[in-house]
């Protein structure tokens, strides 16, 4: 009898279903669901840094891409033996008492606080910096050492401190609260016990400061220095956390009669988008997975003999089993990739949205026409200008830090800036500038590993940058001078899930054997110019001058500056 599974993937803007057959790792059907109202720009305040989420967009997504996928490939419910779902992340979700998210109780239907605090929401700031200083000076060990030796505003804790001090209402009915994948996983499974829940360790481990070191979370003793909430909250929150290969539970019956499933099936402890898209990309020993969407995460995985008690500065933490159980998981990653260069799209089409609206020339229909061909063709064209433009010392020089910087060294205070402009310059040597920046940005991450001791030997580009973009990946070999394969899967992510249902459900023994079995194969490869290699290398000096400027902690020689 044929099985299959279900990897549940959400995004940023979007979730996807992906049904697979777990023996050769077919694709039978896939659905995605925008989030609609996100896609209004509801709960949201880019100006504050601020970004949430309704949790009925994502139970909306999820009802609708399941039902789909079953639908379309006609498999019979009873053989599909299990689900795991992947997120973003940190995006914490507070809770009540029942486990039902504080966004679908009376009183809090609009409150954007009572909402998922999405990984790009940087409101709390101040609270990290707070929870640094405290690291470093409250008598007891430090628990950030296990998260690169800085606690970002991208993460668990500090979002939470931020809304228990910004919005009491928020903070006396929020129970406790739960990471994105746990949520999703715990309303799906028929026990419904939140003591007894099974947490995801990559979350808990690489966001929330979880470490077998101190028997799980953060002391209650330096949470309560930073507020009493906190202290409470622990209580409320776990002590043990599980990789993605175990079972949380069956599906309930509730949800098994919504999605046309069975109460069979299985659903995996869940995780994050980055850690199963490197799962769904084969990842192995000395190999970094660089997951390229709106932002990156930086992926790799070593033996626990390789990595042993050595800690790595500035990453976004070293997680057993996050990835690969029985190995440690790295993490590093950029706030901002795809987002850079959306943010020089959209500045370069704002006169045609504020302008060409108000003509008079053209009408409505014809208007958006206009809007819609220049948005499609922008990037395109944009591309083709930059790849004539020589690498050389005349380039503007920009950083990538649009929305802060997430490794090496976390500071999301941190802006972006631009550099070397003349009368010369035009859109396309901005352009060109701007995916240099996210490229130099990348070559610091790895030249961070490897100062670390940390062995890289090959790299797997997988999201969408790296399917649709030959420009950037050639430009990135060029930079990291690696040669950079490409997963032949759309939907690494989604395919990783899957992965960890499989085993989950049984049907394989262990990550490793069912990645090499049904994980995507390779399309494409690019290999590093040599006769660029050098010019990048001066552009990437200017680059460090620049950060040095914009971020005084960043020390350089006075050789490098006098190239």
């Amino acid at each position: 009898m044929k099985n299959y599974v279900i990897g549940l993937d959400y995004g940023t803007d979007s979730v996807r279903a992906m049904l697979i057959d777990t023996e050769n790792g077919q694709e039978l059907a896939s659905n995605v669901s925008h989030y609609k109202r996100w896609k209004n720009k509801q709960y949201c305040d880019a100006a504050a840094n601020q970004f949430r989420q309704h949790p009925l967009d994502h139970i909306e997504g999820l009802e609708i891409t399941i039902q789909t996928v079953i639908k379309e490939s006609k498999v019979d419910p009873s053989q599909v033996r299990g689900i795991c779902i992947d997120t973003t992340g940190s995006s914490p979700v507070p809770v009540t008492k029942e486990g039902i998210p504080l966004a679908l109780t009376k009183g809090f239907e609009e409150n954007p606080n009572a909402m998922m605090v999405l990984w790009k929401d940087h409101t709390s700031i101040n609270e990290a910096n707070e929870i640094n200083e405290l690291a470093v000076s409250w008598g007891g060990e430090n628990v950030t050492k296990y998260v690169g030796g800085i606690y970002s505003s991208e993460w668990f804790w500090a979002k939470i401190l931020h809304i228990a001090r910004e919005d009491e209402a928020v903070r006396n009915a929020a129970h406790t609260w739960m990471e994105h994948c746990d949520l999703m996983t715990y309303l799906l499974i028929e026990d419904k016990d939140l003591k007894t829940f099974k947490r995801s360790r990559c979350a808990a481990g690489h966001k929330a400061m979880w470490h077998e070191d101190w028997n799980g979370l953060p002391p209650v003793e330096f949470l309560e220095k930073l507020h009493p909430y906190l202290a409470q909250l622990r209580g409320n929150l776990y002590d043990e956390t599980y990789t993605s290969d175990v079972v949380a539970g069956n599906l309930s019956k509730e949800w098994a009669d919504r999605l046309g499933l069975s109460t069979d099936t299985v659903v995996a402890v869940g995780t994050f988008d980055a850690h199963s898209g490197a799962v769904g990309a084969k990842i192995g020993e000395n190999t970094l997975v660089r997951v390229m969407g709106t932002s990156t995460c930086d992926i790799l995985v070593g033996s626990k003999e390789e990595v042993g008690t050595k800690t790595v500065r500035g990453i976004c933490g070293q997680v057993d089993g996050s990835v690969i159980p029985g190995y440690i998981g790295l993490e590093a990653g950029q706030s901002a990739f795809g987002d850079l260069l959306a943010w020089y799209k959209e500045l370069l089409l704002w006169p045609t949205d504020h302008l060409l609206t108000a003509s008079t020339v053209l009408n409505d229909a014809q208007k958006e026409q206009l809007r819609e061909e220049f948005s499609d063709k922008l990037i395109v064209e944009l591309t083709k200008e930059a790849e004539k433009i020589p690498v050389s010392d005349s380039l503007p020089i920009a950083l990538d830090w649009i929305n802060g910087r997430r490794t090496p060294d976390a500071n999301q205070e941190l802006k972006s800036a631009i550099s070397n402009l003349s009368l010369g310059t035009k859109a396309p040597h901005i352009f060109k500038a701007l995916v240099n920046a996210i490229c130099f940005g990348a070559k610091k991450i790895v030249d961070r590993f490897e100062e670390e001791g940390v062995k890289i030997d090959s790299v797997i580009g997988i999201g969408g940058v790296a399917r649709k973009s030959p420009f950037i990946m050639q430009t990135l070999a060029n930079v990291l001078n690696k040669p950079i394969k490409i997963a032949a899967s759309d939907q690494t992510p989604a395919l990783g899930a899957a992965i960890y249902a499989a085993v989950a459900a049984g049907i394989y023994p262990n990550v490793i054997e069912a990645s090499q079995k049904i994980g995507s194969d390779f399309d494409g490869e690019y290999f590093p110019q040599l006769d660029k290699v050098a010019a990048y290398h001066k552009l990437l000096l200017a680059y460090d001058q620049l950060s040095a400027y914009e971020d005084p902690t960043i020390k350089i020689s006075q050789h490098e500056f006098s190239l």
